[in-house]
């Protein structure tokens, strides 16, 4: 496999765990260059080409509340889930654990279908 297809394959791998990350990371209220910098404290990286556009288009779904707010000497907006997008993120949540505990076991099995 070359490495561009690799880089397309996890691409694609992480888009919908973006997701999942951004509604999760806006339990807390936060501006675009604070959850930016939170989910790469948490070891994801996500560049402002990417998170930006992600972060407008959950506000348009109505997941996401946002409200002006004074800070360090200049205006930001900050974001922070709805009430629709807590529920979404307990039904995303859900489904992840499920994903993952049905996931786990099998990129732990051998070839001869024991886990290790």
């Amino acid at each position: 496999m070359t490495t561009s297809q690799l880089d397309k394959m996890r691409l694609e791998l992480r888009r919908g765990v973006l997701v999942l990350a951004v509604l999760a990371s806006l339990k807390q209220p936060h501006y675009g260059y604070s959850l930016r910098k939170q989910l790469q404290d948490r070891g994801i990286d996500i560049d402002e080409g990417t998170l930006y556009p992600l972060v407008r288009r959950l506000a348009e779904q109505g997941l996401l509340d946002s409200e002006w707010q004074q800070a360090e000497g200049r205006e930001r907006r900050y974001y922070l889930l709805s009430e629709q997008g807590k529920e979404l993120l307990a039904q995303l949540t859900d489904e992840w654990l499920q994903l993952n505990s049905a996931l786990g076991p099998l990129l732990t099995q051998d070839q001869s279908g024991e886990t290790e």
